[in-house]
């Protein structure tokens, strides 16, 4: 009797998941309809808005040119001469709705255990927005990579489910091969209805370099022009900021050794380690405090041509940047024991491509804790409120891509990421390598609050103008 009713049970599953899939797509149907002569392809996790608009290859059909030695770029009718006229930044600019308010089934990949947004799922889509934003810029015959990606704070974190506005354009481009990209995501208002600041979420800016198709070296891109005093103003803080990293890359760890006080307090640490395990010191390690050597988690994973990029061969930069972003998280609850709750991310940098086929290595390590195991002066730093302990836990995801066939391995970038947690826990660094991840992510960590007290500040001052002006006018 069951094998009788087989054939049935399959037909009402496949009626089932016909009728959830449906459901999925009655918002924009227009938008997401597939015909056999588009067929649609999208990058795994990606919103169905931000995916290329360009012709799609099948994978198959990519990878017998590449076998072939072709680039998949030939397959794309290249203009014979590029136009590098300056653009405007409203040239680039670009604006989609995310519908989670209106859409459940679009929600439901974007929802995480807890009921809140999966912030590694949006940083995938503002990758996916930023490339939108750079091929307006630069204009077709180019192929752009993600090079870098700047400090991302929370400025007013989503304690509901609502539809949300992603929005960005080009806000620096000097004529050469890179590209500064600011990116915006906000509570979407209705149509008509004016944004309020409160209503943002984050701000990020992507640096993109753009590549030759058929060299793959960098090339110019049209230069940038300022229309407004406004536009002038974020023009000049991109070329500041790009001027400040060359700098920052001068006093780089891997460039030159601690300062004297960060020397100091590496050896104020190695002597505290050292009493801990001295059996004539009744000091001993507190059950708060762990080796950063415990604190790791690593992975690693075969790159599947579904998280491929518009290119083709390659994996695309925001799928990358997502899992990284999760391994952090999971690498601040295990040294934690808690949920942690997203701060910022630090500037990180693209060094390498990750190709489809080849595997991704990713090590997450808890690099700093906040308040740390020691002050300068070498005191013990105390909880503000030892009731309600909180502590700031930074942790660095190391990134590498191996090749299957030949066993070579490339470092594809360093990711930084910082969480709170409800506990007091500190992290103990004991080998050379250790303490300079320790003093990097310490560096970081107080750049940061350097940083947003400064944004702070300049919002602060803002309103108060916008104060002075409404006064003035009533």
């Amino acid at each position: 009797m069951a094998s009788k009713n087989r054939p049935l049970a399959r037909l009402i599953a496949s009626a089932c998941r016909t009728n959830h899939l449906s459901q999925a797509r009655k918002f924009s149907t227009s938008q997401t309809r597939c015909l056999h002569t588009t067929p649609c392809l999208r990058t795994d996790g990606v919103f169905r808005l931000l995916t290329d608009s360009r012709t799609p290859m099948p994978w198959i059909d990519a990878w017998r040119l590449q076998q072939e030695g072709q680039g998949t770029a030939s397959s794309e009718a290249q203009p014979q001469e590029r136009d590098l006229s300056p653009k405007k930044m409203s040239d680039s600019y670009h604006r989609v709705v995310l519908p989670l308010g209106q859409d459940p089934w679009l929600s439901d990949t974007y929802i995480n255990a807890s009921g809140h947004i999966r912030l590694g799922t949006v940083f995938m889509d503002l990758d996916a927005l930023s490339g939108i934003i750079v091929y307006k810029h630069t204009g077709p015959g180019v192929t752009t990579v993600t090079a870098a990606l700047d400090r991302i704070t929370i400025a007013h974190p989503l304690t509901e489910i609502c539809d949300l506005e992603y929005s960005g354009q080009v806000t620096y481009a000097s004529g050469r091969s890179s590209v500064e990209i600011t990116c915006k995501v906000a509570r979407a208002r209705p149509e008509g209805e004016p944004s309020k600041p409160d209503d943002v979420l984050l701000t990020c800016t992507f640096t993109m370099v753009a590549l030759d198709s058929e060299t793959k070296r960098p090339t110019k891109i049209p230069a940038l022009i300022c229309e407004t005093p406004e536009e002038e103003k974020i023009y000049k803080a991109g070329e500041a900021k790009s001027l400040a990293k060359k700098e920052m890359l001068k006093t780089s760890l891997l460039e030159t050794e601690p300062n004297d006080p960060e020397s100091s307090l590496i050896h104020k640490i190695w002597l505290r380690q050292v009493h801990y395990h001295n059996p004539n010191n009744d000091l001993r390690q507190p059950e708060n405090v762990v080796p950063m050597a415990k604190t790791k988690l690593a992975t690693a994973s075969i790159m599947q041509p579904q998280y491929r990029n518009r290119h083709q061969t390659m994996i695309f930069g925001g799928f990358h940047l997502k899992q990284t972003f999760e391994l952090a998280f999971c690498c601040a609850a295990s040294f934690a024991h808690a949920r942690p709750s997203f701060i910022s991310a630090d500037p990180c940098t693209f060094r390498n491509p990750v190709p489809v086929g080849s595997v991704l290595y990713l090590t997450a390590t808890v690099a700093y804790t906040d308040p740390p195991l020691l002050e300068e002066d070498g005191s013990e730093p105390q909880q503000k409120d030892a009731e309600k302990p909180v502590t700031r836990v930074h942790v660095r995801v190391d990134s590498k891509v191996r090749d299957v066939e030949h066993g070579n391995a490339k470092s594809t970038g360093q990711f930084n990421y910082t969480f709170s947690v409800p506990r007091d826990v500190k992290v103990l660094p004991h080998t050379y390598q250790e303490y300079m991840m320790y003093i990097d992510a310490r560096r970081r960590v107080k750049l940061g609050d350097t940083q947003q007290s400064q944004d702070q500040s300049g919002s602060q001052k803002e309103r108060l103008q916008l104060g002075r002006e409404a006064n003035l006018t009533e």
